[in-house]
Parts: C-alpha cells; structure tokens; sequence
C-alpha cells in the first residue's frame, strides 16, 4: 500500500474523528460523560477497524459485529442507576451510534455518515425542544383549568 492510499485513510479517520467531536460537543457541552474525546475516539476507532478489516481481507461483517458488541460493552459502563431513575441510556445509545457513522465512513459511505451525524445531533438537540413543548402543553392545560373554574364560579354565583 503506497503513501498515497494510506494518507486517504487517516483523511477518512480524520473525517469520522470530526464528525465524532460534532456529536460529542453537545453531550459536553449539556454535563454527560461521554463527550468530544470519548465519541471522537469512538467514531475514528470505529472507522480504524473498518478500514483495517477491508486491508486484511478479512470477513467484514465479522468486523462489524465484533465493533458492535465492543461498543454495546462500552456503552453498558455508561449506564447506571440512581435510586428508581436509570441515567446514561441516551449518552450509551449516542456512542452507538458513533460507531456506526465510524463505520460508515471507514467504508467510504461519506455521505451516510456526514447525515448520520447530523441526524444524531438533530435528535439530541430534540430533548430541550420537547421539554418547551411539555412546559407550553402543561401551561396551555393550567389556563384551561382556570378559565373552566372561573367559568363554573360565575355559573354558580348568578
């Protein structure tokens, strides 16, 4: 394998690296731990093997699945439990998903992994908008509430 090729591998390690760190910056930024590093070095290890596996010759779906159980562990140590609530479970399905635009990209599917990346980051953004949308519902329901008690009072009273 000459200069050439092995320099548009770490081009695509690069790419599936940045494309981890877009993920991670909103989990980092929001307090989770798994954030920039750790799903960077997710989607790049991801897209490593990938790249690696094709080279060898080896069979690729074995590959894939062996990435997928690594991650599905990793992903267990980021979920834990306080009291009777469960913590971790979107950061753990965040690196998942990391891993699987890592792939992607180790297997030139640019497109695929740039929109899947845009994608995780769309749906994590998703959790502030619906709790807006919950706290304007909820109000919405307080008004009616009200409006229906004040209506009964000036029923009742004339």
């Amino acid at each position: 394998m000459d200069t050439g090729d092995q320099l548009l591998i770490v081009a695509r390690l690069a790419l599936a690296a940045f494309l981890g760190a877009f993920i991670g910056l909103e989990r980092e930024l929001r307090g989770y731990p798994a954030g920039v590093r750790t799903v960077a070095l997710v989607t790049a290890g991801s897209a490593l093997f990938t790249e690696i596996s094709r080279l060898m010759g080896g069979s690729e779906d074995r590959i894939a699945a062996g990435i997928v159980s690594g991650i599905g562990f990793l992903g267990a140590g980021l979920i834990f439990r306080e009291g009777y609530t469960v913590r971790g479970i979107t950061t753990a399905a965040t690196v998942w998903s990391a891993a699987a635009i890592g792939m992607a990209v180790g297997r030139e599917l640019y497109l695929v992994g740039g929109l899947g990346a845009l994608l995780v980051f769309v749906l994590l953004e998703a959790r502030p908008v619906v709790r807006r949308l919950e706290a304007f519902i909820l109000s919405l329901g307080r008004e009616l509430v009200l409006r229906e008690e004040e209506h009964d009072q000036e029923h009742h009273s004339g």
